[in-house]
């Protein structure tokens, strides 16, 4: 099995611990992990922005970085959830499509190839699980609460593996944070309060730490807990399941 590591271009610049966590963790699980050191953005926010023609260069060099890999793996499941239904090419239509079959979020990829069942992780501390909207809605990684259907979610099970860990029980435990991508630039008002309201309920139940497989959601939240001055802090779930 070889995989191609994508990483997000805000991860990158603004979050690589998430990142090297998350090629320790898939090392640490015996997986051959390739970087493709020419990739960049995954055309996601021109294409939510209403300019997906401007979107061909980011397409056409995603293809050209991830072609040949067995799994295509990124600790995002917005940006995997873009390339899976939308990344397109008339020039490498073929390896397109291949491509977004191959291409994972990390906690569907440790789950659902993987079939991981135990991890040698700790983290000794109260945890409240934000279930991101792409990652529930889009990639159906845990189930939406106002189904009448079982209910799972693969970071839960995930992070159940980790010695130590609290998680919380929030009142609300699908709602959105409000980021929403370039929703949180075009309506930063109802962005702003969607964001202290799913803040508020891991504070009320005590969380020490809010976790999420999307780390947009958690730097939207982490600003709002910033300038409320709360000791809270945000980590991706890559971390949690990394820490030693």
């Amino acid at each position: 099995m070889k995989v191609g590591l994508f990483i997000p271009c805000y991860i990158d610049q603004f979050y690589p611990k998430v990142g090297i966590a998350t090629l320790q963790l898939l090392e640490k699980l015996g997986v051959d992990v390739d970087y493709p050191q020419n990739q960049t953005c995954c055309g996601q926010p021109m294409a939510n922005s209403g300019y997906e023609h401007l979107t061909k260069g980011t397409n056409e060099l995603f293809i050209n970085n991830f072609s040949g890999y067995d799994y295509i793996v990124s600790p995002s499941g917005s940006c995997a959830l873009h390339i899976k239904d939308h990344l397109h090419s008339d020039k490498q239509h073929a390896a397109g499509e291949t491509i977004r079959k191959r291409i994972y979020e990390l906690t569907e990829f440790l789950t659902d190839v993987l079939h991981v069942k135990e991890l040698k992780a700790n983290f000794p501390y109260r945890v409240g699980l934000h279930q991101s909207c792409h990652g529930q809605r889009g990639l159906k990684i845990s189930q939406m609460t106002e189904l009448t259907a079982e209910p799972f979610s693969k970071p839960g099970t995930l992070l159940s593996m980790v010695n130590g860990i609290q998680m919380v029980n929030l009142s609300r435990n699908d709602e959105c944070c409000g980021f929403g991508g370039t929703f949180c630039v075009t309506e930063e008002a109802v962005s702003v309060k969607m964001g202290k309201d799913r803040v508020a309920d891991h504070i009320q139940h005590d969380a020490e730490y809010i976790t999420a497989a999307d780390m947009s959601c958690l730097m939207h939240m982490e600003g709002i807990l910033k300038r409320g001055k709360s000791p809270v802090k945000v980590i991706h779930i890559a971390e949690i399941l990394n820490a030693e």
